[in-house]
Formats: structure tokens, C-alpha cells, sequence
């Protein structure tokens, strides 16, 4: 009887412990998958507190985002270590069609020449001394693939005309799901470019696709060492969480790797300017048939300080990329590209509808087709010119396609983009 109780007791006390040793893997488990999550929130909530310097003042867009008016010498910028000592270049030198006019430019300024506008200005404007930031949410950073990633783009997104050499380097190439529609320049230096854009609200197949336009300054080679600059329009769900159509600007010295950021979602650009927003919508877009509305930028070199500017339309000089940023652009551009991209992530050669500009093809022309006009190059003598031997290229022509002409009104100019997947581009 001894024996069969003591059995009894050595088994309740071996399922006690065999409970116990569930229980201690199970909590430990449980401790295991939630130690990544605390160290991501909290990941996430020192970015955003890098990100989001204290306002003078904020205010609330119809479309959801909140801008905040931060004082100028508190922006971003300002966190990189060689810009801790900066003092902010309130103007250019010089401007690609001679002296920089402040007043001329002020002039030009009360007579814009379209009626577009920033969502955000419905409801206010910043004061002077501040710059205009689109917050950054917590949404907006847990949709990125990580928080390293947050606010850049891939690697491999750059556009390789054909005239280019492969040799350069087989891992940025255009087999990359990126796909582009562009016209180009090469084989001179050039100190900056301009073209007037119309404005469309692309149709995005997935959120973790986009569609853009915008001007490339480049810089190096296409390897691991392409600089580059870049500005225009574009609609990415995954960045801003909504499908606006929004102005943009992206900056890299080391071909998307490391270095680099959209707008001021890093240091880098230096803004200067009250009015406009970095990411913020732009508003009204172009229709099919109907009014079209275009946007005009420039980026240019002013060769005595050597930082590279951004004008918006003919009245905001917005601010400046400072030379220290890059390598070759330093001293100059090789290579200028004008044109869409966008991001094609259906697998096995299948393609995206995601739409490139107005979503139609080149042909159908003016209030149909999406359209760059006026392209022009800054040369060495900073001046405006036509670009010479202007080249065109596109992966695949029947799902975007660009043609070119000129005319006395348009100077340069040429039509671009559209639908994605149809009959002739499964």
C-alpha cells in the first residue's frame, strides 16, 4: 500500500512539474515575441521624435495631414553633424537667367502663372521664419518594411537608358520592378534643369506601388557610387498613406543604398521658404478632356557656394541640397533625366495597372496625355538652353510609352506614360 501511495505522490508531483515547465515556456515565449514589438514601438517613437520638431505653430489639412510651421533654423537639416555650426544661405547667388532679382522674383511671385495650390493653405499659412512640415505619424513609419527604410526608396530605381554601358554595374539594372518612361541628356556637364509638368492623379494597383514625374539631376556612374537629385509629383500610398497627389523631392549620394531621404524625412535639404510644403498635396490635378494644370520646376547650381537649389513655379525658391551631401555632384551633372516611374510588383512577368502620368498613352495628345514642356538644361555659363541630342528610353513601350517634338511655345517638350496592363502588355 506504502508503495502504490508513494507512486501516487512521485506522479502528482512530476505533473506538477512538468505544468510548471509549460507554463515557464509558454511565458517565456510569450516575453520572447513581445520584446521585438517594445523595441520597434520603441524605434518608432525616437524616429518620430527625431522627425517632428516642436511647432510654432500647426495647422490641419482637409485631407487629414497636419502641418507644422517649425522655426528654420530647427528643421531636420540641421541633426546632420557637418550642419551644426551652418549658416543658412537665405538666397542663391545667382539664378539660371542671370543675377538673383530678389525683387524681380517677388514680382513674379504675386503673378503666378496657374492656380495650383497646397491642400494645407485652406485652412492657414506659416509665419515668417518657420517652414512648413508635413507631420510624420505613426502610421506613416510602421508601413514601411522598417524604420531604417522609412521615407527612401529602394535600391535599383533609377532609369539605365540603353546608351549607358551594362558594365557599369549588373546590380542596378531595370529588371528591378521598376519601370520608367523618360527623355534624357547626357555626355556634357550640365549645372541644373527645368520643365513645366501637368498634374494627374494616377490609379495605384497596390499600396506598396507608386507613380511619379519628376527631374533627375545625376551624377557618377550607375553604380554604387550615382548621385542623385530629384524632384516633381508623385502618388505613393505606402509613403503617405492615401493616393493624393503630392510634391516631392529625393536626394542620394550612393545610388539609394545608404544615404539620402524623400523631403525632409532626413537631414539633407536646407528649406528656406514659408509657403511651401515638402510631401503635401497638391491640388487642383488635371482631367481627362478638361483643364489641365501643370507645375514648373528648376534645380540649379549656384556655382559660388556651390549648393544646388529648388524653385517651385516661378516665385518660390523653396531652398537648397548642400554640396558636402554629394561626390560628383559637387562639381557637376553627366546626366539629366526628364520623365515618369513607377513600381511594378506583380510577379512571374505579369504586369501592374498601376498608371505612369494620365494613365494614356503619348499619342493621344494634349488633354489626354501626360506632357513635360519647356525642358531645358543650365550650362556652365549658367544659362537656360534647349537641351541638345535629347534622347528618349522605356523598358517596355507598350505598357508606357514617351514621345518627343518641339514648337515655339512648348520649346522641348514630350508625352509620356500609360495604362499599365492592357491586350498588348499582359
Amino acid at each position: 500500500m506504502a508503495t502504490a501511495h508513494v507512486s501516487r505522490s512521485m506522479f502528482k508531483i512530476g505533473f506538477i512539474l512538468l505544468f510548471f515547465v509549460l507554463f515557464l515556456d509558454l511565458a517565456l515565449l510569450s516575453c520572447a515575441r513581445q520584446q521585438p514589438a517594445s523595441r520597434q514601438k520603441l524605434q518608432v517613437h525616437k524616429h518620430l521624435k527625431r522627425l517632428n520638431k516642436k511647432p510654432v505653430k500647426s495647422i490641419e489639412s482637409p485631407d487629414g495631414d497636419i502641418i507644422d510651421c517649425v522655426h528654420i533654423s530647427h528643421q531636420p537639416a540641421f541633426d546632420h553633424p557637418f550642419l551644426k555650426d551652418h549658416k543658412i544661405q537665405m538666397r542663391p547667388n545667382y539664378h539660371p537667367e542671370g543675377l538673383y532679382d530678389e525683387t524681380k522674383m517677388n514680382t513674379e511671385s504675386k503673378q503666378r502663372e496657374n492656380s495650383i495650390h497646397q491642400l494645407w493653405h485652406v485652412n492657414g499659412m506659416c509665419p515668417e521664419d518657420t517652414i512648413p512640415i508635413r507631420r510624420t505619424k505613426e502610421e506613416d513609419v510602421l508601413r514601411a518594411s522598417s524604420v531604417k527604410m522609412h521615407g527612401r526608396k529602394k535600391h535599383k530605381s533609377i532609369a539605365v537608358p540603353r546608351s549607358v554601358p551594362k558594365s557599369a554595374d549588373p546590380d542596378i539594372d531595370n529588371e528591378s520592378g521598376h519601370q520608367h518612361a523618360i527623355a534624357y541628356v547626357e555626355g556634357d556637364k550640365y549645372y541644373g534643369a527645368k520643365a513645366t509638368m501637368n498634374v494627374w492623379e494616377p490609379k495605384i494597383q497596390q499600396s506598396n506601388e507608386f507613380s511619379l514625374s519628376q527631374i533627375w539631376i545625376l551624377g557618377g556612374s550607375f553604380g554604387q557610387d550615382l548621385n542623385s537629385i530629384e524632384a516633381g509629383w508623385q502618388v505613393s500610398p505606402d509613403l503617405y498613406g492615401d493616393n493624393n497627389t503630392r510634391l516631392f523631392t529625393y536626394w542620394t549620394s550612393d545610388a539609394y543604398q545608404a544615404t539620402g531621404c524623400y523631403n525632409l524625412l532626413c537631414s539633407g535639404f536646407i528649406q528656406i521658404n514659408s509657403n511651401i510644403a515638402m510631401g503635401a498635396s497638391i491640388s487642383p490635378v488635371s482631367a481627362f478632356r478638361n483643364s489641365q494644370y501643370d507645375i514648373s520646376i528648376l534645380v540649379w547650381k549656384d556655382q559660388k557656394e556651390g549648393n544646388w537649389w529648388m524653385q517651385f513655379g516661378n516665385g518660390y525658391v523653396l531652398g537648397y541640397w548642400p554640396s558636402f551631401l554629394f561626390s560628383y555632384l559637387a562639381d557637376s551633372a553627366s546626366m539629366i533625366e526628364w520623365g515618369g516611374e513607377v513600381v511594378n510588383s506583380e510577379p512571374d512577368g505579369h504586369h501592374t495597372t498601376t498608371q505612369m502620368g494620365s494613365g494614356r498613352f503619348p499619342e493621344e495628345g494634349f488633354g489626354k496625355a501626360s506632357y513635360f514642356r519647356n525642358i531645358q538644361v543650365v550650362d556652365k555659363e549658367n544659362n537656360l538652353k534647349s537641351p541638345k541630342d535629347l534622347g528618349t528610353f522605356t523598358e517596355q513601350s507598350n505598357c508606357y510609352d514617351v514621345q518627343t517634338g518641339s514648337n515655339s511655345d512648348w520649346g522641348h517638350y514630350f508625352y509620356y506614360g500609360g495604362p499599365g496592363k492592357n491586350p498588348n502588355c499582359p
